[in-house]
């Protein structure tokens, strides 16, 4: 695309207000404007004393998550590897830590003499940035304090040692770990957690405090600093974060100057973010399950915090929180806790209370009903159960044991995967068809195009073309703007019809429409899909992602329009259930001429479906 073509795509997609910031910013950032506005040598101050900090009226929390449960084996080996130097990533791999500066994966140290404003968030050479930030955002602390707890260890010298550590290696506003307002906003409100629980410990001194004390309010400068280019041009989790950290850090550390506008503002900027970023059915704009999960753990921490210090959000908060638990608990498999592994997952879990897998959302799900009292009413399983959230475009069929979950969605908010009319099938606890995942921020342009792309979903192509146009780094053009759903009941089965308009990048009019049959109380779907005025040398490609063990039970077969029997070819395909990790796995392809294919799944042996 051509400079204006791309101008034209973006604001029509995102809006004028957001070109205009972005062009402004990316000038103040080149030009020095911006990082004037950052000061790196700052003087020390004292704003409060330990002892005054310590006879604050305000609440925090009485730290029960902490001392649930008991001293587990992953817990205790956790602690082991974490005094060897090595640390847990994404709830996925250890890797030996050395500083606070250098990427573990790739070697590369970042130059801490650089200002933040000149660190690259994408860079090659350094790899992924996210392997600096992990240790950086100090949720690790978490499993320090449950050990702390469940063994009788006292770790405050360890905890406190960390973050003196950090203070000395990452001065005000220069290196990596000043990059991003999010990491900032996690580091200070663990830091927070952390002394808060050691509140009383001889370990925290004068010296420790008063240095702490002015490392959060300088980064709670920059949060407040940069709080547009959340607010404005990234518009995500990134800004709920953001806000209730302001918000936090106001309501509980009182005595900086600017806490009142800080907790304030936080307070009614947060309100805002979640009416604006969570859909009145309660799904979210960021189109992807663990993001979903990070707001979560932001409500029940900013809902705990307020109610403690009798304060209330305004009832959209709470409407929105509701409905966030309808719609993630539709969603999640009732034997493992687990859900669809859909849309983005940068292996987010903020704040981790147990010992609970990665994609096990019932920890995190059920604090944020008991701090809003939500209780989940009783449903009968032997029950089919139909759920239809329109704004995001999610469509639900429970069914006995079985889940079948689709995705048919306009957008009104940046789309970040190419995924339309996805389809995933859950039985019994396993995820037979399932989502190849996301997995890596910064890699190379190949898995990018791959995670993010149409090619890794359960649904159409047309040719390579994926369903909409890839721009740089996470830009899509040609929006889908047109999408249709709806599950339908016969006396035996369920029907879900929908269409979307497609491939606009080849034609204005191209519709994919999929038919999904699923036979009641039965382990029996048939699946229909249907191209319209697609180019017509473009062959048709349904792509379909099976478990390991999807053909121990299961039978899958595909029929043209010609009702002639389709061979699947198995192509590359890969897997990302956890952030930063990929392994091999089948990809079925039917492919035709035409524009149309017939898909019947059934258990080995069974008589398939007939439409």
């Amino acid at each position: 695309m051509s400079f204006l073509q791309t101008l034209l795509h973006l604001s029509k997609n995102m809006g004028l207000r957001y070109v205009w910031f972005r062009v402004g910013y990316e000038f103040k950032r080149r030009s020095g404007l911006l990082k004037r506005k950052f000061p790196t040598h700052v003087p020390p101050r004292t704003w409060a004393t330990r002892q005054d900090w310590q006879q604050l009226p305000t609440c925090f929390f009485d730290f029960s998550p902490i001392k649930a449960g008991s001293l587990s084996s992953a817990l205790t080996r956790e602690i082991a590897e974490y005094r060897r130097g090595n640390l847990l990533f994404f709830g996925a791999q250890y890797y030996h830590i050395t500083d606070w500066l250098t990427n573990p994966e790739t070697g590369y140290r970042y130059d801490i003499n650089k200002h933040w404003t000149e660190i690259a968030d994408l860079s090659s050479e350094a790899g992924d940035i996210k392997y600096v930030w992990e240790k950086s955002r100090f949720s690790f602390l978490y499993s320090l304090l449950r050990y702390d707890w469940h063994a009788g260890e006292d770790l405050s010298e360890t905890v406190f040692g960390e973050i003196e550590s950090w203070i000395a290696a990452n001065p005000v506003n220069q290196g990596p770990n000043w990059r991003c307002s999010q990491e900032i906003s996690l580091r200070v409100l663990n830091w927070t957690y952390a002394l808060h629980y050691y509140k009383d410990s001889p370990a925290l001194t004068e010296a420790r405090f008063e240095k702490i004390i002015h490392s959060v309010y300088w980064q709670t400068k920059h949060i407040e600093a940069n709080i547009d280019f959340s607010r404005i041009a990234v518009r995500n989790n990134h800004a709920i974060t953001e806000t209730l950290a302001l918000y936090s850090i106001g309501l509980l550390y009182p005595f900086f100057e600017e806490s009142t506008r800080w907790k304030n503002n936080g307070k009614r900027w947060f309100e805002q973010e979640i009416a604006y970023q969570i859909y009145e059915d309660g799904t979210f704009l960021q189109f992807s399950m663990n993001y979903h999960r990070v707001v979560v753990q932001l409500l029940t921490w900013g809902i705990e915090l307020a109610h403690l210090n009798q304060e209330r959000f305004a009832d959209v908060v709470y409407d929105r929180a509701r409905k966030s638990l309808i719609f993630l608990r539709a969603c999640q498999d009732t034997a493992t806790g687990w859900l669809p592994n859909y849309g983005n997952n940068d292996g987010a879990l903020f704040f981790k209370f147990t010992d609970a897998h990665f994609r096990d959302y019932r920890p995190q799900l059920r604090q944020l009903a008991q701090a809003i009292e939500y209780v989940e009413p009783n449903e009968d399983t032997a029950q089919s159960s139909v759920f239809s959230f329109k704004n995001s475009g999610y469509y639900l069929l429970r069914d006995a044991d079985t889940l079948t979950f689709l995705r048919c969605g306009a957008y009104k908010n940046r789309p970040f995967q190419a995924d339309n009319l996805h389809l995933d099938i859950w039985a019994n606890g396993q995820n037979m068809l399932r989502d190849a995942g996301s997995y890596k921020y910064n890699t190379e342009e190949r898995w990018t195009r791959y995670f993010a792309g149409t090619a890794s979903h359960n649904t159409v192509m047309l040719g390579n073309f994926d369903q909409m146009q890839k721009g740089p780094r996470f830009v899509w053009y040609h929006w889908v703007k047109e999408a249709n759903g709806q599950w339908t009941k016969t006396s035996d089965d369920w029907f879900f019809e929908g269409v979307v308009r497609v491939f606009g990048q080849l034609g204005p009019n191209i519709y994919h429409r999929r038919r999904v049959l699923k036979a009641t109380g039965q382990l029996r779907w048939c699946i229909e899909d249907r191209l319209e005025n697609a180019p017509a040398e473009l062959p048709m490609h349904q792509i379909w992602h099976p478990s390991p063990e999807f053909f121990d039970q299961f039978v899958i077969r595909a029929w043209d329009e010609n009702n002639q029997e389709l061979e699947f070819t198995e192509t590359e395909g890969w897997y990302s259930g956890i952030y930063s990790q990929k392994e091999p796995a089948k990809r079925l392809v039917f492919s035709t001429s035409g524009r149309f294919i017939r898909t019947e799944i059934g258990l080995k042996d069974s008589v398939l479906l007939k439409l």
